[in-house]
């Protein structure tokens, strides 16, 4: 099959969304099939090789431009050329790229607005140049919000389109008034031009359904994969006593406090006698004083250097720091939809502990590789992190059971044989 899978950038931050969209994109060209990756907004940043096209559309500062000055909504493509190059948009999505749904809700209903939004000049600019490309059989937009392209697309390519669903609720639940609502009606109204929509997992599919009214049978789900390539359980670093893993973006959701309130406990307790909380994954500039107050606290419990932050890891440095854990612990204050670092320490048999919510409970249930506790509960939390702490054995027993899980239900090549089902199914319904 010809694929055209359009998805959406994150500056400089790595993004589960796009890492899953690559590796998605990836393993359907290794099992054969023609797959056009196109990045929105800005170049994908990828731990894993970018299989993306060399190509932005609705190109971050036009978007922005369009959304602030009318000037811009009328400017000729060949001059809107001068600020779509990818390094350009890359070079100050570093910098400035602002993903706060309390500021950007007027943006969010223009690009959901279509041809009727300020952007409206982007779709043109997209189709323009997509019908000089192959003719797809099949059409996948990585997310709700970007739903507004499904009409456009069917209509000038003659392709069945399919929305994918990994977790753009949690954005679209914090727009403030009335661009929530008008958000979600958006979606409504678009979703009738869409052929299925594909979820990534059972958790993320029901949820869609009821918080964007989408009809559960329109849904498939198409459980998340992971690149395996170097994923081999390394032997923890045994002289600094239990490693403790918290990995992921630096943020009040993922619960790092919690973690850390847990852990000084055990410690003051005497029931972990010597150990460290290993930190790594994306901390944008909004969340320093986070991290800050956390590393301060840390000093003041007399815990000081036994909580360390790692920075935002690449592919080598992420295989490094998880093989030298010995437990991962992500005790998230949000229903995460999609949680792939915990797929990414089972897969190099380290067991996780993680609330019983979200994705994180199928997660775990399927594999076997973790203890599932009461949401934010800091004792649950500690008599997990004590009972692993106390038995090797166990912990082993677990780490083996995740990284067997791992392998059987969520590799690269299991999402991607997935997807092509879905596509084919589509594909065959529409012709």
């Amino acid at each position: 099959m010809r694929i055209t899978y359009i998805t959406a950038g994150a500056g400089g931050m790595y993004c589960g969304s796009c890492i899953r969209d690559n590796a998605l994109a990836k393993a359907l060209t290794a099992a054969g099939h023609d797959v056009l990756l196109l990045p929105l907004y800005t170049p994908l940043l990828t731990d894993d090789e970018n299989v993306s096209a060399d190509r932005v559309f609705y190109g971050g500062i036009s978007v922005y431009l369009e959304q602030h000055l009318s000037l811009f909504r009328h400017t000729p493509w060949l001059v809107d050329r001068l600020w779509e190059a990818p390094w350009l948009i890359r070079a100050l999505a570093d910098r400035a790229v602002q993903t706060s749904p309390e500021s950007l809700g007027d943006l969010t209903v223009s690009v959901l607005e279509g041809r009727d939004g300020r952007q409206s000049k982007e779709i043109e600019k997209l189709l323009h140049w997509l019908v000089e490309q192959p003719a797809p059989d099949v059409i996948d937009i990585s997310n709700s919000m970007l739903i507004a392209l499904a009409r456009p697309l069917r209509e000038a390519l003659g392709a069945p389109v399919c929305c994918t669903l990994q977790g753009e609720d949690i954005f679209l639940d914090h727009l403030p008034e009335p661009h929530r609502g008008r958000s979600l009606a958006l979606i409504a109204e678009h979703a009738r031009y869409v052929d299925r929509f594909v979820a990534v997992s059972d958790y993320c599919a029901e949820r869609m359904s009821r918080f964007a009214g989408i009809p559960g049978a329109k849904i498939d789900v198409v459980p998340l994969g992971i690149n395996l390539d170097g994923y081999e359980r390394r032997a923890p670093a045994r002289d600094n006593g239990l490693t403790i893993g918290h990995f992921g973006r630096v943020a009040p959701e993922k619960g790092l406090h919690l973690l850390c309130e847990a852990y000084r406990r055990l410690r003051e307790a005497g029931r972990i006698e010597r150990g460290s909380i290993e930190v790594a994954g994306y901390l944008s500039p909004a969340h320093q004083s986070y991290l800050d107050s956390i590393l301060d606290q840390a000093r003041e419990w007399g815990l000081d250097g036994e909580i360390t932050y790692h920075g935002k890891l690449d592919r080598a440095g992420k295989l490094a720091f998880l093989g030298r854990l010995d437990m991962l612990a992500v005790p998230a204050a949000y229903d995460d939809p999609k949680g792939l670092p915990l797929l990414e320490a089972m897969a190099c048999g380290v067991p996780t502990v993680v609330p019983r919510r979200g994705t994180y409970t199928e997660f775990v249930e399927r594999t076997g590789g973790g203890m599932l506790v009461t949401p934010d509960d800091v004792e649950a939390l500690g008599a997990a992190l004590e009972r692993l702490a106390s038995d090797p054995a166990h912990r082993e027993e677990l780490g083996r059971q995740g990284a067997a899980g791992v392998r059987e239900h969520y590799t690269a090549e299991a999402m991607a044989a997935r997807a092509a089902d879905v596509y084919r199914k589509v594909n065959a319904a529409r012709n």
